[in-house]
């Protein structure tokens, strides 16, 4: 008996348990349309010559004016040595010219130049697209139409120190 009043006096002179409890609830909820773009790219003006057999007074490109494309300026060209076998070849890529009166308002372009490179993507539809999260963390993604994602998070915390 005297061994369980010990046990007993010593549990009660133990520190009481304490501890910090600390719960963190947050939740989320990302809707994405794509937004359509393009991207042009200006192609330049290029030319070439080559031959065999074949006296030269090379052509070239001529610098352009203004918002103009370089033009070919054409050489002239004869054989040789007449009856001889000969090769020639000229080659001339017309570039693309500058634009003009292009306006950029609002960060949006009012017309898409006709460059030689152009890519375009079109804009996402949001359609029914659509995303809720409740307080029980219950998630409800709606998908959209395309170029569209819908991202839910809820996140639930317990720290005990």
């Amino acid at each position: 008996m005297k061994k369980a009043v010990l046990l007993f006096g010593m549990l009660l002179m133990a520190a009481p348990a304490h501890a910090d409890l600390t719960h963190k609830i947050s939740s989320s909820v990302q809707l994405t349309v794509d937004a359509s773009a393009s991207q042009a790219t200006r192609l330049g003006s290029t030319y070439s010559v080559s031959g065999s057999n074949v006296s030269a007074t090379l052509g070239g490109l001529t610098a352009p004016s203004g918002s103009a494309a370089a033009t070919m300026n054409a050489g002239t060209y004869s054989q040789t040595t007449d009856g001889s076998a000969f090769s020639f070849s000229e080659t001339f890529n017309g570039g693309d010219a500058i634009p003009t009166g292009t306006t950029v308002s609002s960060g949006v372009v009012g017309s898409l130049p006709a460059f030689g490179s152009v890519t375009t993507t079109a804009g996402g539809v949001a359609g029914s697209l659509a995303g809720t999260i409740d307080s029980a963390g219950t998630m409800a993604l709606t998908a959209g139409g395309a170029g569209t994602s819908a991202t839910g998070q809820f996140v639930s915390e317990i720290t005990i120190r």
